[in-house]
Protein backbone atom coordinates (compact mmCIF):
# COMPACT_ATOMS: atom_id res chain seq x y z
CA UNK A 1 0.00 0.00 0.00
CA UNK A 2 1.29 3.38 -0.97
CA UNK A 3 0.62 6.25 1.31
CA UNK A 4 1.01 10.01 0.88
CA UNK A 5 1.72 12.25 3.72
CA UNK A 6 1.20 16.26 3.20
CA UNK A 7 3.03 18.31 5.39
CA UNK A 8 3.05 22.47 5.89
CA UNK A 9 5.50 24.59 4.54
CA UNK A 10 4.25 27.40 6.45
CA UNK A 11 6.23 28.70 9.39
CA UNK A 12 4.90 32.26 10.44
CA UNK A 13 2.36 31.86 13.45
CA UNK A 14 0.15 34.85 12.30
CA UNK A 15 1.50 38.15 13.70
CA UNK A 16 3.43 37.09 16.39
CA UNK A 17 6.90 36.65 15.69
CA UNK A 18 6.60 33.16 16.39
CA UNK A 19 7.43 30.13 14.37
CA UNK A 20 4.98 27.32 13.74
CA UNK A 21 4.70 24.96 11.40
CA UNK A 22 3.94 20.83 11.48
CA UNK A 23 3.38 18.97 15.00
CA UNK A 24 5.67 16.73 15.43
CA UNK A 25 3.86 13.55 16.96
CA UNK A 26 1.20 14.14 14.35
CA UNK A 27 3.99 13.27 12.22
CA UNK A 28 5.93 10.82 13.79
CA UNK A 29 3.03 8.69 15.32
CA UNK A 30 0.87 8.00 12.09
CA UNK A 31 4.38 7.61 10.44
CA UNK A 32 5.42 4.49 12.39
CA UNK A 33 1.86 3.28 12.43
CA UNK A 34 1.80 2.85 8.52
CA UNK A 35 5.49 2.29 8.00
CA UNK A 36 5.44 -0.61 10.34
CA UNK A 37 2.45 -2.34 8.62
CA UNK A 38 4.15 -2.04 5.77
CA UNK A 39 3.42 1.13 3.57
CA UNK A 40 5.36 2.35 1.46
CA UNK A 41 5.28 6.42 2.96
CA UNK A 42 5.91 9.19 0.84
CA UNK A 43 6.26 12.77 2.40
CA UNK A 44 5.15 16.00 0.27
CA UNK A 45 4.80 19.34 0.87
CA UNK A 46 3.37 22.80 -0.41
CA UNK A 47 7.10 23.96 -1.15
CA UNK A 48 8.81 20.76 -0.89
CA UNK A 49 12.28 20.15 1.03
CA UNK A 50 12.27 20.24 4.73
CA UNK A 51 8.79 21.24 6.36
CA UNK A 52 8.63 23.96 9.02
CA UNK A 53 8.59 22.30 12.59
CA UNK A 54 6.61 23.55 15.11
CA UNK A 55 9.23 24.18 18.33
CA UNK A 56 6.15 23.59 20.86
CA UNK A 57 6.20 20.14 19.87
CA UNK A 58 9.54 19.88 20.10
CA UNK A 59 9.68 20.87 23.91
CA UNK A 60 10.66 18.33 26.36
CA UNK A 61 7.47 17.91 27.85
CA UNK A 62 5.84 16.91 24.34
CA UNK A 63 7.80 14.17 23.82
CA UNK A 64 6.40 10.36 22.56
CA UNK A 65 8.12 7.39 21.96
CA UNK A 66 7.55 7.53 18.78
CA UNK A 67 9.07 11.22 18.50
CA UNK A 68 12.07 9.80 20.29
CA UNK A 69 12.39 6.85 17.73
CA UNK A 70 12.52 9.49 14.95
CA UNK A 71 14.93 11.49 16.14
CA UNK A 72 16.86 8.19 16.42
CA UNK A 73 15.87 7.11 12.44
CA UNK A 74 18.33 8.84 9.63
CA UNK A 75 15.84 7.35 6.85
CA UNK A 76 12.92 8.82 8.57
CA UNK A 77 14.87 12.13 9.06
CA UNK A 78 16.36 12.40 5.58
CA UNK A 79 12.75 11.28 4.00
CA UNK A 80 11.32 14.63 6.17
CA UNK A 81 14.30 16.78 5.23
CA UNK A 82 14.01 16.31 1.35
CA UNK A 83 10.03 15.94 1.25
CA UNK A 84 8.58 16.22 -2.51
CA UNK A 85 6.67 19.22 -4.00
CA UNK A 86 3.48 18.53 -3.80
CA UNK A 87 2.76 19.87 -7.26
CA UNK A 88 4.68 16.97 -8.89
CA UNK A 89 3.24 14.32 -7.32
CA UNK A 90 1.75 11.74 -9.32
CA UNK A 91 -1.73 10.95 -7.78
CA UNK A 92 -2.65 7.78 -9.19
CA UNK A 93 -0.02 6.73 -7.47
CA UNK A 94 -1.60 6.18 -3.95
CA UNK A 95 -4.03 4.01 -2.13
CA UNK A 96 -4.17 7.05 0.74
CA UNK A 97 -3.53 10.45 2.10
CA UNK A 98 -2.80 11.23 5.52
CA UNK A 99 -2.77 14.99 6.98
CA UNK A 100 -0.72 15.89 9.84
CA UNK A 101 -1.70 18.58 12.00
CA UNK A 102 -0.30 21.83 13.69
CA UNK A 103 -0.97 25.58 13.25
CA UNK A 104 0.71 25.59 9.58
CA UNK A 105 -1.60 23.83 7.59
CA UNK A 106 -4.60 26.79 8.65
CA UNK A 107 -2.12 29.38 6.15
CA UNK A 108 -1.02 27.19 3.23
CA UNK A 109 -2.87 23.49 2.86
CA UNK A 110 -6.32 24.97 3.86
CA UNK A 111 -5.78 27.35 0.51
CA UNK A 112 -3.53 25.32 -1.42
CA UNK A 113 -5.05 24.80 -5.22
CA UNK A 114 -2.63 21.96 -5.18
CA UNK A 115 -3.92 20.56 -2.21
CA UNK A 116 -7.73 21.36 -2.83
CA UNK A 117 -7.35 19.21 -6.27
CA UNK A 118 -5.79 16.32 -4.14
CA UNK A 119 -8.33 15.80 -1.95
CA UNK A 120 -11.10 16.41 -4.47
CA UNK A 121 -9.78 13.51 -6.57
CA UNK A 122 -8.85 11.04 -3.69
CA UNK A 123 -12.76 11.86 -2.59
CA UNK A 124 -13.66 10.70 -5.99
CA UNK A 125 -12.00 7.70 -6.08
CA UNK A 126 -13.55 6.51 -2.47
CA UNK A 127 -9.88 6.75 -1.57
CA UNK A 128 -8.77 7.11 2.34
CA UNK A 129 -8.30 10.75 3.68
CA UNK A 130 -7.10 11.60 7.06
CA UNK A 131 -6.46 14.33 8.72
CA UNK A 132 -5.92 15.41 12.39
CA UNK A 133 -5.89 18.17 14.26
CA UNK A 134 -5.28 21.67 12.71
CA UNK A 135 -5.13 19.55 9.58
CA UNK A 136 -9.62 19.15 8.70
CA UNK A 137 -8.69 23.08 7.82
CA UNK A 138 -8.14 21.08 4.61
CA UNK A 139 -11.59 20.69 3.88
CA UNK A 140 -12.49 24.65 4.06
CA UNK A 141 -13.08 24.95 0.28
CA UNK A 142 -13.04 21.52 -0.87
CA UNK A 143 -16.27 20.42 -2.99
CA UNK A 144 -18.27 17.29 -3.87
CA UNK A 145 -18.90 17.00 -7.91
CA UNK A 146 -22.20 18.91 -7.43
CA UNK A 147 -20.41 21.60 -5.90
CA UNK A 148 -21.51 21.72 -2.38
CA UNK A 149 -19.07 21.35 0.08
CA UNK A 150 -16.90 17.68 0.69
CA UNK A 151 -17.75 17.48 4.57
CA UNK A 152 -21.74 18.54 4.23
CA UNK A 153 -23.57 15.97 6.06
CA UNK A 154 -20.35 13.95 6.81
CA UNK A 155 -19.25 13.09 10.66
CA UNK A 156 -15.99 14.99 11.20
CA UNK A 157 -13.89 16.08 13.84
CA UNK A 158 -10.62 18.30 14.32
CA UNK A 159 -9.38 21.11 16.87
CA UNK A 160 -12.29 22.20 19.04
CA UNK A 161 -12.58 25.62 19.47
CA UNK A 162 -12.18 24.84 23.53
CA UNK A 163 -8.82 23.74 22.42
CA UNK A 164 -7.27 27.03 20.53
CA UNK A 165 -8.95 28.69 23.25
CA UNK A 166 -6.43 26.71 26.01
CA UNK A 167 -3.47 27.50 23.30
CA UNK A 168 -4.26 30.85 23.42
CA UNK A 169 -4.44 31.47 19.82
CA UNK A 170 -8.34 31.99 18.98
CA UNK A 171 -7.20 35.37 17.88
CA UNK A 172 -4.29 34.64 16.16
CA UNK A 173 -5.24 31.80 13.90
CA UNK A 174 -6.99 33.36 10.43
CA UNK A 175 -9.88 30.92 11.50
CA UNK A 176 -11.31 28.20 14.14
CA UNK A 177 -11.62 24.38 12.85
CA UNK A 178 -14.35 23.79 14.42
CA UNK A 179 -16.20 26.80 12.92
CA UNK A 180 -15.23 26.16 9.76
CA UNK A 181 -16.04 22.17 9.76
CA UNK A 182 -19.68 23.58 11.25
CA UNK A 183 -20.25 25.98 8.51
CA UNK A 184 -19.53 23.82 5.81
CA UNK A 185 -22.32 22.03 7.39
CA UNK A 186 -20.38 18.73 8.76
CA UNK A 187 -21.53 17.11 11.73
CA UNK A 188 -18.69 17.68 14.05
CA UNK A 189 -18.25 15.96 17.31
CA UNK A 190 -15.30 16.10 20.16
CA UNK A 191 -14.53 14.58 23.44
CA UNK A 192 -12.65 16.04 26.02
CA UNK A 193 -10.28 18.63 25.50
CA UNK A 194 -6.78 16.80 24.98
CA UNK A 195 -8.70 13.55 24.90
CA UNK A 196 -7.96 10.90 21.29
CA UNK A 197 -11.23 11.23 19.10
CA UNK A 198 -11.32 9.97 16.08
CA UNK A 199 -14.53 10.17 13.10
CA UNK A 200 -14.52 7.53 10.59
CA UNK A 201 -17.43 8.30 7.94
CA UNK A 202 -17.00 6.86 4.83
CA UNK A 203 -13.37 7.33 3.43
CA UNK A 204 -13.37 10.08 6.02
CA UNK A 205 -10.99 9.93 9.21
CA UNK A 206 -10.51 12.74 11.31
CA UNK A 207 -9.12 13.32 14.46
CA UNK A 208 -9.56 15.92 16.95
CA UNK A 209 -5.77 16.33 18.57
CA UNK A 210 -2.42 15.17 18.95
CA UNK A 211 -3.44 12.40 21.40
CA UNK A 212 -5.48 11.08 18.25
CA UNK A 213 -2.77 10.78 15.52
CA UNK A 214 -2.19 7.19 16.27
CA UNK A 215 -5.47 5.84 16.55
CA UNK A 216 -6.31 8.13 13.22
CA UNK A 217 -3.52 6.42 11.38
CA UNK A 218 -5.02 2.67 13.25
CA UNK A 219 -7.98 3.99 11.24
CA UNK A 220 -6.68 4.56 8.23
CA UNK A 221 -4.96 0.99 8.24
CA UNK A 222 -8.67 -0.33 8.79
CA UNK A 223 -10.11 1.30 5.64
CA UNK A 224 -6.27 -0.13 3.38
CA UNK A 225 -7.26 -3.81 4.91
Amino acid sequence: MNVLMVLTSHSALGDTGKKTGFWLEEFAAPYYVLSDAGAQITLASPMGGQPPLDPSSDAADAQTEDTLRLKGDAAARAALANTVKLSEVDLGAFDAVFYPGGHGPLWDLAEDATSIKLIEFFAGGGKPIAAVCHAPAIFRHTKNPDGMPLVLGRNVTGFANTEETAAGLTDVVPFLVEDMLVANGAIYSKAADWASHVVVDGNLITGQNPASSKEAAQALLGLLG
